[in-house]
Order: C-alpha cells, then sequence, then structure tokens
C-alpha cells in the first residue's frame, strides 16, 4: 500500500539457512514496513490521530482513494505509536526545533477523564514549551494584551498514578537540552500533587496558579458573600483580582480584611475562611505583578485547551471505551501531532531504520 494506492512490487526473499530468518532487503531502501510504504503509514496515523478509526477509514477512501480496514488502520497507529515512542528517545532530530528556539520556558500540566474497560481513568497530559515576551502590562490591561504563541512546545501523555507520570518529567527534559530546572516557571490549576512533583522534579523552579482558577475562586467567594448575580458581588470580586494581580498575596489579605471585619456572623464569614484556606496554601505560587510586567503568561489554558482538543476530541468520542495500553499508544500520535516533532519524525533517516 503507497500514497497513490496499490502497488505490486515483485522482490527478492534472502533467508538464513542457519538460523532460518529471511527478509526482503529491497523493503527497507524502499521504505515499507508490513507491506505499507512510509508516505502511506503517514497519511494514515495522521487519519487515526485525527478521527475515529472507522471515520478514517471512511476520510481515506474519500480523500485519497485508500481502501484500509478500520482493524488494519488501528494496527497501524498502535505500531507507529511505539516506533515514535523510540524515535523520541534514541534521535536528536525530536528535540531539534526546541533546543534551537527561544524564550522563556514554562511547563503545564492538566489531566481529562478516558472512558476505559477498567472505567473512567484520569489520562494526564504535559507540556514543555518556549515562548518569547510580550510586552509589559499592568492589573489594569491583563486581559487585554496579547501573548505571543509558544515558539515551541512538546507534548506527552499517558493514563498513569501521578507520581509515575511525574517521573518522566526530568527525562523528558533533559532530552529537550533543559539543563537548569530553575529556568522552569509550573504553571498549573493549584493541585498539591503538582507542586510537590514540581519541587521534586524541578528544583529551583518556580510555580504559578492559573489566574482564571485564582479569579474563579474569588468569583464564589463573592456570590455566596453578597448574592450571585449582584452589583455588590461583581465589584468585589473585581477589586480582588486587581488587588492579587497588583500586589499578590499581600493585595488579596488586604482586600480580604473589611470584608472579614463586616462579616461577624460564622456562618457568613465561611466562605473567606475557605477562600483564605485555599489561597494560604498558593502562597508562593501567585507573583502575578513580576509576569505581568515581564510580558509573560499567567494563565495554564495552553494545556486546559491541549486536554479538550487534542486528547479529549480524539479518545473521548461518543461509545469509545479504551483498553488502558491502547488509549496511551493514542495519546502518544496525538501529542506527537500537536507538538512541534510530527514532521522531523517523518522526515529523519533513523524513522526508517527504527520502522
Amino acid at each position: 500500500m503507497t500514497a497513490a494506492g496499490l502497488v505490486l512490487i515483485h522482490r527478492v526473499y534472502f533467508k538464513c539457512q542457519r538460523c532460518v530468518t529471511g527478509e526482503y532487503p529491497l523493503d527497507a531502501r524502499l521504505g515499507i514496513a508490513g507491506g505499507i510504504s512510509r508516505q502511506a503509514r503517514r497519511m494514515v496515523t495522521l487519519a487515526g490521530a485525527s478521527w475515529s478509526f472507522a471515520g478514517a477509514s471512511s476520510h481515506l477512501q474519500e480523500l485519497c482513494g485508500l481502501s484500509l480496514s478500520h482493524e488494519w488502520i488501528r494496527t497501524l497507529c498502535h505500531q507507529e505509536s511505539g516506533r515514535i515512542e523510540a524515535w523520541s528517545e534514541e534521535s536528536d532530530a525530536a528535540s531539534e526545533i526546541f533546543r534551537q528556539s527561544k524564550g522563556n520556558i514554562e511547563f503545564q500540566t492538566d489531566g481529562t477523564s478516558v472512558n476505559t474497560r477498567e472505567g473512567w481513568r484520569e489520562m494526564r497530559l504535559g507540556i514543555v514549551a518556549k515562548r518569547l515576551p510580550g510586552k509589559p502590562s499592568t492589573a489594569g490591561d491583563w486581559d487585554k494584551r496579547k501573548i505571543p504563541s509558544p515558539s515551541a512546545r512538546v507534548a506527552f501523555a499517558a493514563i498513569e498514578d501521578s507520581e509515575t507520570f511525574a517521573s518522566r518529567w526530568r527525562p523528558r527534559i533533559r532530552r529537550l537540552g533543559i539543563a537548569d530546572t530553575s529556568e522552569i516557571t509550573v504553571l498549573a490549576d493549584g493541585a498539591e500533587w503538582i507542586w510537590r512533583q514540581a519541587d521534586i522534579q524541578f528544583p529551583g523552579s518556580r510555580g504559578l496558579l492559573d489566574i482564571y482558577h485564582a479569579i474563579e475562586h474569588l468569583s464564589d467567594a463573592g456570590k455566596r458573600l453578597y448574592g450571585e448575580g449582584s452589583s455588590e458581588a461583581t465589584d468585589w470580586t473585581d477589586r480582588g483580582r486587581e488587588a492579587l494581580l497588583t500586589n499578590g498575596w499581600s493585595g488579596l489579605c488586604e482586600h480580604l480584611v473589611p470584608a472579614m471585619e463586616a462579616k461577624t456572623s460564622p456562618i457568613i464569614r465561611q466562605p473567606l475562611e475557605e477562600l483564605v484556606g485555599y489561597f494560604s496554601k498558593q502562597i508562593h505560587h501567585l507573583d502575578y505583578p513580576s509576569r505581568l510586567q515581564s510580558g509573560e503568561s499567567i494563565g495554564s489554558g495552553m494545556v486546559e485547551g491541549a486536554a479538550k482538543n487534542v486528547i479529549g476530541r480524539r479518545l473521548k468520542q461518543t461509545g469509545a471505551r479504551w483498553l488502558v495500553p491502547r488509549a496511551n499508544r493514542m495519546a502518544t500520535l496525538c501529542c506527537t501531532l500537536y507538538s512541534d516533532i510530527w514532521q522531523n519524525y517523518w522526515t529523519d533517516p533513523l524513522n526508517a531504520k527504527i520502522g
């Protein structure tokens, strides 16, 4: 099978009389593995990572005239995922774009639930990116500024417990040429396991609570204090956001003092106490002022978007129930397509050797 359709090839088969193994030597020169050419494999895995296997079969027939069963597409995708894993560990081309790109280093991680034969399981996703800084901004225009897109990004994902998944972080950044972990900023939703593992895997790194999660907690407290939809709740939340973006933890504390003094009833004070309890665990992850001043991002929207549009769109289709190993293989394909290494993988000569 080739990108142009089926081609009949006559070639010589050689077999060793001693070990009784054999091969078609011409296949390696032609880039054929398992009866399919390299370019056809690329098209098939692109389709399989973009649509369901049945949908990929239909689209390939419509777009390219290739007649492939969904089971063969499934098999080819799983096989290619294994090759990608091997290639990413062996080839310098896997990290070439990232190493050559400029910008500040960000690490973002999040998760999304995937339906498996063992029930719903969390698939964790990590993204290492470089991003050039934008123009300095203030608390007043933080949501109007334009942050440059990442100059390079590499994603990886798997259904694993938090410790197993986190153990892959440091080897991953080393392959990308990051030697000094103090250069990394970890942007996350505030989950304790992320900060704990960031301290272990990235010594000296900085952590930042995603600003939208911070604002969400402020907004929820405001609604409970002053009533949902009230102007008082909106005004209180807006002033709290500005205080947080201007002075971090100290600014938030100053904002909360008047409300805590006015709300004397334990029941009425509960939203405030819960808010303080939440942010007190994030004290060292609220340095929004300096990142705004240096034109850096203050949100983890990149990984949240990838969890929805890269992992979720492919693995959470209606009726899909995955075996965990197969879900992880498909996640590898999706992450390769999302990252900046898809082209490098298919044009790297080492890919042919691995294949």
